[in-house]
C-alpha cells in the first residue's frame, strides 16, 4: 500500500472521528458508545483478517505489541469518549494536536529518533502555539470544560507512550493483526468497566448513535487503525503523530457545519500557525538550501 495513501486516509478518518464519538453516545451514554463500537470492531476485524487470510502471530514480541496498543487503545479512547461529554467534538482533535510534542520527547528518549534538532522543535513549539491560539476561543465551553480538557491531555499522554511501545517493540506482524490485537485486549476491559460502573443498557439506540457506532467499529476502529499501525510501522513514529495537527482544521470545521458548533477568529489564526510549524517541521532542515536557490534562479547574474 502506497504510504501516503495511507496516511491521507488516516488524515480523513481522525478527522471525522470527533463528531462520531460525541453523536454515538447521544441518548445511550459515553460507555455504551465506546463499548459497543470496540465490540463491533474486533469483529469486523477478526471477518477481514479471516477473508484476507491473515493470521494473528503470537510471538513474545506480538503479544507485547497487542498489550502496548490494547493498554493505550483502552485508556486513551475512554479518556476520549468521557472528555467528549463537555467540550465540543472540534475541540477534540484540537486537544489531540498537542501530541506531537509528547511524542517527540518520549520518541527521543526511547526510540532515538532524531526529532529534537531546532527546527523540529521551532516547528513544533509553532504547532502547538497555533493550537494554544485556537484554545483563547473557548470561553463558550462552558465551565465543565477544564474536565474535558484535562480527560484529553491525559489522552494524548496515552496515545503518544503507546504508539511509541508499539515503535519499540518493532514486531513485524500485520498492521491488521495489530489493530485486531489491541482490539482484543481493549474489548475485555471496557466490558469490566461497563460492569462495575452498573451502567444500565439503553432502551433504544437513536438512528444518528447508531450509524455513528456502526462507522466507528468499522472504519474508525478496523480500517483506521490498521492504517494507523501501517503507517507506524514506516514512519518515524513523531513524523505520525503530526496528522493530529491536520485534523483539527478539517474536525472544527465540520463539528461547525455539522453540528453548530461556534467558529471563533482564533480558529483560523490558529489555523495558520499549525500550517506553518507543519511547514518548518517538515522541511525546515532544508529551508536554507531551498531559500538560496530560490534566490539563484531570481537574481541575475
Amino acid at each position: 500500500m502506497s504510504i501516503p495513501l495511507a496516511y491521507a486516509g488516516v488524515i480523513l478518518i481522525w478527522s471525522t472521528t470527533p463528531l462520531a464519538i460525541q453523536w454515538s453516545g447521544q441518548e445511550v451514554g459515553f460507555l455504551f458508545g465506546i463499548t459497543s463500537r470496540m465490540l463491533l470492531g474486533v469483529m469486523a476485524g477478526l471477518t477481514a483478517a479471516l477473508v484476507m487470510g491473515i493470521r494473528l502471530p503470537w510471538h513474545a514480541a506480538a503479544r507485547r505489541t497487542y498489550l502496548a496498543a490494547g493498554l493505550g487503545l483502552f485508556t486513551a479512547m475512554l479518556s476520549v469518549y468521557w472528555a467528549s461529554q463537555y467540550i465540543p467534538s472540534g475541540w477534540i482533535s484540537v486537544m489531540f494536536g498537542m501530541a506531537p510534542i509528547v511524542t517527540g520527547i518520549m520518541a527521543s528518549i526511547w526510540l532515538d529518533e532524531q526529532t529534537l534538532i531546532p527546527s523540529r522543535i521551532a516547528g513544533m513549539l509553532l504547532g502547538v502555539a497555533g493550537l494554544a491560539v485556537m484554545l483563547l476561543g473557548a470561553h463558550t465551553l462552558g465551565a465543565a470544560a477544564p474536565l474535558g480538557i484535562a480527560g484529553m491531555m491525559f489522552s494524548v499522554t496515552a496515545y503518544s507512550a503507546s504508539a511509541v511501545a508499539v515503535k519499540r517493540i518493532g514486531a513485524d506482524i500485520p498492521a491488521l493483526a495489530t489493530t485486531i490485537g489491541g482490539l482484543a485486549v481493549t474489548v475485555p476491559l471496557l466490558l469490566a468497566v461497563y460492569y462495575f460502573t452498573g451502567e444500565p443498557l439503553p432502551r433504544a439506540i437513536p438512528a444518528r448513535a447508531a450509524l455513528s457506532i456502526a462507522y466507528l467499529g468499522i472504519i474508525g476502529s478496523v480500517l483506521g487503525f490498521a492504517l494507523y499501525y501501517y503507517v507506524l510501522r514506516h514512519v518515524e513514529a513523531t513524523r505520525v503523530a503530526l496528522i493530529t495537527l491536520i485534523t483539527p482544521v478539517i474536525a472544527l470545521l465540520l463539528g461547525h457545519s455539522l453540528n453548530g458548533e461556534p467558529l471563533q477568529a482564533e480558529a483560523w489564526i490558529g489555523t495558520a500557525a499549525i500550517l506553518s510549524g507543519l511547514l518548518l517541521f517538515e522541511y525546515g532542515q532544508d529551508m536554507n538550501g531551498m531559500l538560496a536557490r530560490l534566490l539563484a534562479l531570481i537574481t541575475p547574474e
